[in-house]
């Protein structure tokens, strides 16, 4: 770690919550994997937003993990943690869980995608700009 960045470690929270629908799937009929990718990109974004105290943009993927398939009808929610924040960056993991068939029962989710993503802060130009802390 430079010393421009900290490691942060926040607590986990969650950040985002959506229903997969029928016209997220793919050829098999199982949620196509870019459609999650998109939820966990706007799940992540949730917090570097709040850290960068301003506009974000993703820079890197630097994991994903597919764990298990989604079903048409699964409740995806996003929990969602600061791992780091550098200079201009903010280093977010996610863990994207499913709360199977419509039964939405939030107490039992399956692990179904993990990834940590990288976010830099951007002034009004679209430039990158510092992280006042």
């Amino acid at each position: 770690m430079s010393d421009t960045e900290k490691a942060v470690h926040s607590p986990r929270e969650l950040t985002y919550r959506v229903v997969a629908m029928p016209a997220d799937t793919n050829a098999a009929g199982d949620i196509f994997g870019g459609w999650l990718m998109s939820q966990i990109d706007i799940a992540g974004s949730v917090l570097a937003v709040r850290e960068a105290n301003g506009r974000v943009a993703t820079v890197a993927v630097k994991e994903l993990r597919f764990i298990a398939p989604i079903k048409v009808g699964d409740l995806v929610t996003c929990y969602s943690q600061v791992v780091d924040v550098g200079n201009t960056s903010v280093t977010v993991h996610i863990e994207a869980e499913a709360s199977r068939q419509r039964s939405h029962d939030i107490e039992n989710q399956d692990l179904v995608a993990n990834a940590t993503l990288v976010y830099v802060a951007l002034d009004d130009k679209g430039k990158p700009r510092a992280i006042r802390r």
